[in-house]
């Protein structure tokens, strides 16, 4: 931040210590007191130039680098967190895609919709999940589509109940908002 002043102060001597050198390229010489000031004004129409275009290009690198406001409970994507059985015989249907395996109800897992799932990008991956009603977060790891293309809706984080236990929340609610992002 402190390179604007510094860089601008270096260039402002710069031209003045030019001037002195050489006065003009022509190789006259400023005689009068309007040509002087002119050479002045020349200098701060320069510099003037110089700060428009480094405040521009500090303002798109802004743009480019700027963070959405986060979202209330944390910041990362809304979502719809549901509860899920992993296990064996749960609601949960078969084995995990991920691993081809069955994951207790006491493990930190979850089912992402098809979307965010990203064809298996994500399996084994861990991702922060916060709830907007208390703002408590927890990390999960990725073990499971919640496909949408078979009813899951697209903006499901599908988990275990020791996710919902450690968001303080109750399995019976089924369903609450959610962000989440990857961790």
């Amino acid at each position: 931040m402190y390179i604007v002043p510094v860089t601008l102060t270096r260039l402002y001597k710069h031209l003045d210590a030019e001037h002195l050198q050489h006065p003009s390229k022509s190789g006259a010489r400023l005689r009068s007191t309007s040509a002087a000031a002119m050479a002045s004004e020349n200098k701060v129409a320069v510099l003037a130039a110089l700060v428009l275009l480094l405040q521009a290009s500090s303002c798109a690198v802004a743009r480019h680098h700027h963070h959405p406001e986060p979202h209330p409970g944390g910041g990362g994507t809304p979502a719809v967190m549901t509860v899920n059985g992993f296990g064996r015989g749960e609601d949960g249907g078969g084995p995990s895609d991920c691993d081809g395996k069955f994951h207790s109800d006491h493990e930190l897992v979850a089912a992402l919709s098809t979307r965010w799932y990203a064809s298996g990008k994500r399996c084994h991956k861990k991702i922060r999940i916060t709830s907007v009603k208390n703002g408590r977060s927890v990390e999960a790891t990725v073990v499971d589509e919640c496909d949408s293309r078979h009813g899951c809706k697209d903006n499901i984080v599908d988990t275990s109940k020791a996710v919902w236990e450690k968001l303080g929340l109750d399995t019976n609610i089924g369903e609450v908002p959610v962000t989440w992002s990857d961790a």
